[in-house]
């Protein structure tokens, strides 16, 4: 396993800039194009999204700079994004706005859990992220009142394209569907939203179905996981799973990976097997695990460590959940899997006290 840097401050000692949330495609033509969320700190009030290109499989990388910078004037915004690629080599993007107007807080209530207000946007490019288009707002096809993001653009081979997302509490604790992992859905390529389907929820339980992704399957079936919290016992779960019919409509109930973890994400191999990378709970760092599923039945087959499973990296177990997201050292795992057949996985973390986009590159047989 080869791994590199994306992006690290080149002066810390100077100025601070730590790096969050990168989001990784390659191009027809081989080159690596990466996004990510630049700022002061993990949830500072100057996070905006920039952009790297690597030109030699990632062993080095040169920034583009910003995607996005909002303009002066209007309600202050910080910026994350998520980021997929087309079959014809466009650049889609998947990308919240948040209201950065409360001063002197974070994203979360430490009261209630509730979010600030989230913004959802579509940004394109078809110069390899030179330019942009966009951001465009729309309107989601259900009342979250906040959303989460956590998956880029997942285009189906039946022609929709989908988001999957969570709802989320608004900064009042206003959550009138309830916390759940959903998955917005567009019928031409990303202009409207109009329908959205359940793929995980509890909601008489209260538990909260986070960093939810979806794949499909060979069989033309979904997956969709996620980092699962039971809310009213105040404890983390193992991840979930469900799996939707062959129409990719309707999904099963959540079911337990018996993966003892946060943000996992999941891409489909050649065999058909699935690897998955997460942040483990019960021991400390980013582990791989390989898995397949037979019928409706998650399998595991094979697991390893693959970054920072020294005790520094783990993670925060206390009853605040807000507070623990405020200690994180790691975390996001982004998988694209490369023109050669090699898997590439970006993950942000903490070294040396500085926050950087490390990438690894993992053979699969």
């Amino acid at each position: 396993m080869d791994t590199g840097i994306i992006y690290r401050n080149p002066k810390p000692h100077v100025s601070s800039i730590h790096a969050y949330f990168p989001s990784v495609v390659q191009m027809n033509d081989g080159e690596i194009i990466a996004a990510m969320t630049l700022g002061q700190a993990f949830e500072s009030y100057d996070q905006h999204v920039y952009v790297s290109r690597s030109t030699d499989n990632g062993a080095a990388w040169r920034s583009l700079g910003p995607m996005y910078l909002p303009g002066p004037g209007g309600v202050p915004t910080t910026e994350c994004c998520r980021i997929a690629k087309t079959p014809d080599g466009e650049i889609v993007v998947f990308m919240l706005k948040y209201n950065r107007s409360r001063v002197d807080v974070g994203y979360t209530n430490e009261d209630n859990m509730g979010f600030v207000e989230t913004e959802l946007n579509i940004l394109r490019s078809r110069d390899k992220g030179i330019s942009w288009s966009g951001p465009d707002a729309f309107t989601p096809p259900l009342v979250g009142p906040n959303f989460e993001l956590c998956c880029p653009i997942t285009m189906l081979k039946d022609g929709r394209w989908i988001i999957p997302t969570s709802t989320w509490r608004g900064w009042d604790g206003y959550c009138p569907n309830g916390m759940k992992a959903v998955a917005l859905v567009s019928y031409d390529k990303g202009q409207t939203w109009p329908e959205y389907m359940d793929v995980m929820a509890d909601v008489e339980n209260k538990w909260i179905f986070w960093e939810s992704k979806v794949i499909q399957l060979n069989d033309g079936r979904l997956l969709g996981v996620a980092w699962t919290y039971d809310e009213k016992n105040a404890k983390e779960l193992a991840n979930h799973y469900s799996i939707s019919d062959k129409s990719g409509r309707v999904f099963s109930k959540a079911r337990s990976t018996r993966l003892n973890g946060q943000t996992l994400t999941p891409v489909l191999l050649d065999n058909g097997k699935v690897l998955s990378l997460y942040r483990r709970v019960d021991k400390p760092g980013l582990w791989a695990n390989i898995s397949r599923i037979e019928d409706d039945d998650w399998i595991n087959e094979y697991e390893c460590p693959v970054w920072g499973y020294s005790s520094d990296y783990n993670v925060a177990q206390g009853t605040n959940l807000v507070h623990n997201f405020q200690v994180l050292r790691f975390g996001a795992p982004n998988i694209v899997k490369l023109n050669d057949g090699t898997i590439f996985v970006a993950i942000w973390a903490v070294e040396d006290n500085v926050s950087n986009i490390r990438w690894f590159k993992i053979a699969v047989d």
